[in-house]
């Protein structure tokens, strides 16, 4: 019994550390480290319970479930639910119908794993990533406001002309380190500089490799989204950073091997990564519900889908490329620059 709890305990620390692709208890625990200073800094402990709760509740239904014991064991069903525990709190305000929500919401996350796994892993080989966690917060975030118990704290819906556009001068030195660390900790929501540099602690304990794409990724986006004038609030609560930092993580060093061009790629990734962040908040606000992670989430998978077959079907007219042979392939071979 006590060795079922200690391996319990392991699952939910690996879990936590997976939401930057990192299967290690240590890591896990500077990551709830960094969550609990956020909850000190900011008075709301919620967050910190949400994100205990969710990572328990999401790695318990993979149990019950019987999911891939490996997957299991290595975290890869409860990130997902940390990310449902720690945002919800932080979208809806605390109440006992909250606490049903996120146990609800964790445990779906697991169901929505699984699914992902089993069609887009499976069927096209790319990584599911947190786009269960997109998914069930989205949902989650917009039933909340049908439901009398629950209540939407975020920002209200509200029209692309509402946002503010143009930087009125570059932030000084302190406040661009801030950024960099903020576009870090964003990921978990955390709107702390503090919590940020100890997530990257975490990372670069893990893997060097990936503490440096972290690295690199929070910097490209802070210089794309100062450089193209976006909202400097947002800009300056890493809100422009926290997705172009996965998909440089995911793109350059997870999913893809590290390589002189892979780099390159990813640097292309994480740059479309913020104009895809600066569409998806648009495009989202009206319904008043947050982007998440879904910028890094939809970039991720079209930068992996191609990384096998590059070549474009041919733009030649029906009846041209039908004359012969109706079965001929493309003369231009495929390539694998990207894998």
């Amino acid at each position: 019994m006590a060795e079922q709890k200690s391996n319990l305990v392991t699952e939910v620390l690996k879990g936590t550390s997976q939401v930057f692709f990192m299967e290690n208890a240590v890591t896990g625990i500077l990551f709830f480290a960094a969550i609990a200073y956020a909850s000190y800094a900011s008075d709301a402990w919620a967050t910190t319970i949400g994100a205990v709760v969710g990572v328990v509740v999401a790695t318990l239904t993979a149990r019950l479930l019987d999911c891939d014991e490996a997957s299991t064991a290595s975290g890869l069903f409860g990130f997902n639910g940390v990310l449902v525990g720690v945002a919800l709190p932080t979208f809806i305000a605390d109440s006992p119908q909250l606490w049903v929500y996120v146990v609800i919401g964790a445990a779906v996350s697991t169901v929505i794993t699984a699914a992902f796994s089993a069609t887009l892993t499976g069927r096209w080989g790319i990584p599911g990533s947190t786009g269960p966690f997109v998914l069930t917060g989205w949902l989650m975030v917009a039933g909340a406001y049908s439901f009398g118990g629950l209540h939407v704290t975020g920002s209200a819906p509200k029209l692309p002309t509402d946002y503010l556009q143009g930087l009125a001068s570059i932030p000084r030195p302190a406040e661009l380190v801030q950024i960099f660390f903020r576009n870090i900790g964003q990921v978990f929501l955390l709107g702390s500089e503090i919590s940020g540099a100890i997530i990257l602690l975490g990372i670069f304990i893990a893997s060097v490799r990936a503490g440096l794409a972290t690295v690199a990724g929070s910097l490209i986006a802070m210089v794309v989204a100062i450089g193209m004038g976006a909202d400097p609030t947002a800009v300056s609560q890493g809100l422009y950073g926290f997705s172009p930092v996965l998909t440089a993580l995911a793109v350059g060093v997870i999913f893809l091997k590290t390589s002189p061009k892979v780099i390159a790629y990813a640097a292309l990734a994480t740059v479309a990564t913020v104009f895809v962040q600066a569409a998806l908040d648009v495009m989202v606000a009206p319904v008043g519900i947050p982007s998440f992670t879904a910028p890094y989430v939809l970039t991720m998978y079209l930068f992996i889908a191609p990384k096998k077959l590059m070549a474009p079907h041919p733009h030649k007219p029906v009846a041209d490329h039908m004359v012969g042979n109706a079965h001929a392939e493309p003369a231009s071979s495929p390539s694998t620059a990207a894998s």
